[in-house]
C-alpha cells in the first residue's frame, strides 16, 4: 500500500517553475530502485540550522554526492534568500508517510537561475526519512523549492525510465519539527490541481536559515 502511495506522491510532488501554473507529473517510477551507498558520516556534511515558527531543524547537505544540488540550496542559504519565506506545503500519502515543502515559490527577487538535474542514480542517495531534495516539474527546472520526506519514499528516486527527484541532504535534527509541519492545518480551496488541498494555511515561516560551524 505504501508502495503505491509513494508512487503517487512521486507524481504530485513536482512544483511547476512558472508562477501559479499547477505541477507537472513525472512518469511514475519503476517499483525496484537503485541500491544507495551508505550514507555518508554527519561530519561530512555542511550543515545548516532552518530555524522555523514550529522549531528549529537542522539539515545536513551533502556537497560530495550531489556538487551540484547542494552548491545550490547553499547559494539560498548564503544570500539569505530563504529568510522569510515558510514551508507553504504538506502532501500526506498515509499515516507517518508524506513530505513537506518549503522555498521561494518563484519570486523573482528571491529565485535564482534554475539548475542541471542531478537524479539519485548518479549520486547514490536516496528518499528515505528525512531526506532533504528539490522541487521541480521537469529535470532542468529545479531553481528555489525544496522538501523533507517523512517515512521511506524511495519510490521518488530516479530509474531507467524516469528522472525521479534530486536528493542532496538529510536531517540531523529535528524530524519532529517536520512532522509537525506535515499534519499542520491546511486550507480546503488553496492550491491548483493535485495541489489544492495540500496548502498549509497558515504557513509556517523560516525565520532564518544560516550555516552551522
Amino acid at each position: 500500500m505504501i508502495a503505491a502511495l509513494a508512487l503517487l506522491l512521486a507524481a504530485q510532488a513536482a512544483l511547476s517553475p512558472s508562477a501559479g501554473a499547477p505541477p507537472q507529473s513525472p512518469a511514475a517510477p519503476a517499483t525496484q530502485a537503485p541500491a544507495p551507498i551508505p550514507a555518508p558520516d554527519a561530519a561530512a556534511l555542511t550543515r545548516v540550522r532552518l530555524s522555523t515558527e514550529a522549531g528549529d531543524i537542522l539539515v545536513g547537505v551533502d556537497t560530495q554526492a550531489a556538487p551540484i544540488t547542494a552548491a545550490n540550496f547553499l547559494r539560498y542559504v548564503d544570500q539569505h534568500k530563504l529568510d522569510g519565506i515558510g514551508f507553504y506545503r504538506a502532501v500526506k500519502v498515509a499515516d507517518g508517510y508524506g513530505l513537506a515543502q518549503f522555498g521561494t515559490r518563484n519570486d523573482p527577487k528571491r529565485t535564482l537561475p534554475p539548475i542541471k538535474h542531478e537524479p539519485t542514480t548518479l549520486t547514490k542517495l536516496s528518499h528515505r526519512d528525512g531526506t532533504l531534495s528539490m522541487a521541480m516539474a521537469t529535470p532542468g527546472t529545479a531553481a528555489g523549492d525544496f522538501f523533507i520526506t517523512v517515512g521511506d519514499l524511495s519510490s521518488m528516486d530516479a530509474t531507467a525510465d524516469t528522472p525521479g527527484f534530486a536528493a542532496f541532504g538529510r536531517v540531523l535534527e529535528g524530524m519532529d519539527v517536520v512532522r509537525r509541519i506535515l499534519v499542520a492545518p491546511t486550507s480546503p480551496t488553496l492550491g491548483e490541481g493535485v495541489m489544492k488541498g495540500q496548502m498549509l494555511a497558515p504557513v509556517i515561516k523560516i525565520t532564518a536559515a544560516r550555516r552551522v560551524d
